[in-house]
């Protein structure tokens, strides 16, 4: 969902030449600056990303996940840490000047001590990656989030909280803009964090809305 909300930000942006898109199975998308990389069983197995893949590579939008809801520890820290951490450091090896934007979750654990085991995971994630040598990392945790522009999660509980809730999100995000944030917004953001960096390198949804609100605001002026 958020990673179908930069993808589309990214092929609307001027400045971006190319957008390469790794996943298990084909976008159904055509766009002339799109590349569609197809490693189905890159999940288990990320020897099927190849070195090609990763080269000169400016900024990487890392929003693949998946919800605790039925895993075991060991199962969700591969999915969430391990997967993350091989993409990521054979990523700074080839392309060590890219900016690498992390899509976490509001309640993410930084201890690695509390109680929630999903906490801990994303948080152990999150501390890893910030200590890999990119030119920047930024971590964003967003909250409650509305799909915009046909943006649609895969985890079937989240779609039909949205579209049983669309109402509700739609003034939510009204009346409280930095905080019910949509999939353009977070998508905004995490183009301009690869452009410019961000002030702090975890990003609450106040701190998403701020760096979008300054995008808008940069590209008015163009």
């Amino acid at each position: 969902m958020v990673g179908g909300g930069v993808l589309r930000e990214c092929l609307l942006a001027a400045d971006v030449e190319r957008v390469v898109s790794i996943g298990r199975s084909a976008l159904l998308l055509d766009h002339p600056k799109l590349v569609q990389v197809v490693r189905p069983n890159f999940a288990t197995d990320t020897s099927e990303i190849t070195d090609d893949d990763l080269r000169n590579v400016d900024a990487c939008f890392f929003s693949l996940g998946v919800s605790a809801s039925g895993l075991s520890e060991e199962k969700y820290t591969a999915l969430t840490y391990s997967l993350t951490m091989a993409v990521a450091k054979r990523l700074s090896r080839f392309s060590p000047q890219a900016s690498f934007v992390y899509v976490s979750g509001a309640g993410a654990d930084s201890s690695e001590q509390g109680s929630s085991m999903w906490a801990r995971v994303r948080g152990k994630t999150e501390n890893a990656l910030l200590r890999i040598p990119f030119k920047h990392v930024h971590v964003l945790r967003p909250a409650v989030i509305q799909p915009l522009n046909n943006a649609v999660s895969k985890t079937d509980s989240y779609r039909i909280f949205d579209k049983v809730l669309s109402p509700l999100l739609t003034l939510g995000r009204k009346l409280f803009p930095s905080h019910v944030l949509t999939t353009e917004v977070i998508g905004q953001a995490m183009l301009q964090i690869a452009r410019r960096g961000a002030p702090v390198s975890v990003l609450n949804a106040a701190a998403i809305y701020k760096v979008a609100c300054s995008s808008v605001e940069a590209n008015s002026k163009r």
